[in-house]
């Protein structure tokens, strides 16, 4: 066993078509992109011409949307969330980079993210960030600061913004059946949230300062989400960074969450995958086995790295000075060197 922190690197597969991407938006099938971008950026049209390689695009098999009940004020597990992550908040208020809030109109919806600028006027690639089950919280907005802080355009959306009644709400006011927000955010389609990224990531190349380039990191579901809309065969972006998630085949989003290996297979994945996992989450280290033998049959690039002794959720967990596992923040330190030089070599690819 090497010291806490450290970590093991799984055999790297095979990279597939990654050469010569195109920056072609493919959405579902169900669910077409299209919007105006408001808050100050120019307004654009968000369109695809085709559905998504690797989607259920069948009615009969397709989930049906959601709506979340809102609340007139923050809800109890939003404002617990937040109270937990003050140490993230306290980083938020103290950065020096310019940031706002912006939204987007989607399918009668208003969508918000918050977008975080690099510091200078030079153009820069994009970054989607995608947070946890919780909704979007400052410990997401705080990664996503880190992330701006290395030179790209973060834009964090918040994926369950306008959810509610009207199109409207957001992670701090609407809850699922079960009465919490993670309900709400577990219950959104595949297509529906593979829709939503794409959107967002549309929405971040048309960006003033965005040079058209876009990665995407996600943190524990956020990182699901992500290699789930990997899998939709995407090519609009350059590569994806799945944090600490069962990626397909194990898991879907919405009425199919519990079918298991057969709604998503990898072969049409057509960007790099890259893996943070930590040794002591047990759930998604379980699973792990199948997702490599998904891609490695595949001959799909998966870089999936094991960090020693680290939890679930151990970005969040590592900055938080509560926090006694030491492994947690060492796993975070490596992450985010880690994520830095990959990122980077992204967009030289």
């Amino acid at each position: 066993m090497t010291d806490s922190g450290s970590s093991t690197r799984r055999r790297r597969l095979g990279r597939g078509p990654l050469a010569g991407l195109s920056a072609t938006l493919l959405l579902s099938a169900t669910l077409l992109a299209g919007g105006t971008a408001v808050a100050g950026e120019r307004s654009f049209a968000a369109t695809a011409a085709e559905p998504a390689s690797g989607t259920t695009a069948d009615s009969s098999t397709s989930c049906p949307s959601v709506t979340g009940t809102q609340s007139a004020t923050p809800t109890a597990g939003w404002t617990s969330q937040q109270a937990s992550q003050s140490f993230a908040t306290a980083k938020l208020t103290a950065s020096p980079r310019a940031s706002r809030w912006v939204s987007l109109r989607f399918h009668g919806q208003t969508m918000r993210a918050w977008v975080d600028y690099p510091a200078g006027r030079k153009k820069a690639p994009v970054v989607l960030v995608l947070h946890e089950v919780f909704g979007l919280t400052d410990s997401t907005r705080n990664t996503a600061d880190v992330v701006a802080a290395m030179g790209y355009i973060a834009v964090t959306p918040d994926m369950i913004s306008g959810l509610g009644p009207d199109g409207g709400g957001d992670s701090r006011t609407l809850t699922g059946t079960g009465g919490g927000t993670s309900d709400l955010v577990t219950a959104v389609p595949d297509e529906e949230v593979s829709a939503r990224i794409g959107a967002w990531v549309n929405y971040a190349k048309h960006l003033s300062r965005s040079t058209g380039q876009a990665d995407i990191v996600g943190l524990s579901w956020g990182g699901g989400a992500a290699f789930r809309y990997a899998a939709t065969g995407t090519k609009s972006v350059d590569s994806v960074f799945v944090f600490y998630d069962v990626g397909p085949p194990a898991v879907t989003q919405g009425c199919h969450r519990t079918e298991g290996l057969t709604d998503y297979p990898v072969d049409k994945i057509a960007v790099s995958v890259h893996g943070f996992y930590g040794e002591a989450d047990t759930r998604v280290m379980a699973s792990l086995p199948a997702t490599t033998e998904a891609m490695s049959a595949a001959e799909k690039y998966y870089d999936p790295v094991v960090y020693t002794g680290a939890d679930h959720a151990f970005m969040r967990l590592g900055e938080d000075p509560s926090d006694t596992n030491a492994a947690n923040s060492a796993a975070e330190q490596a992450s985010l060197k880690r994520l830095k030089k990959e990122i980077r070599q992204s967009f030289v690819r």
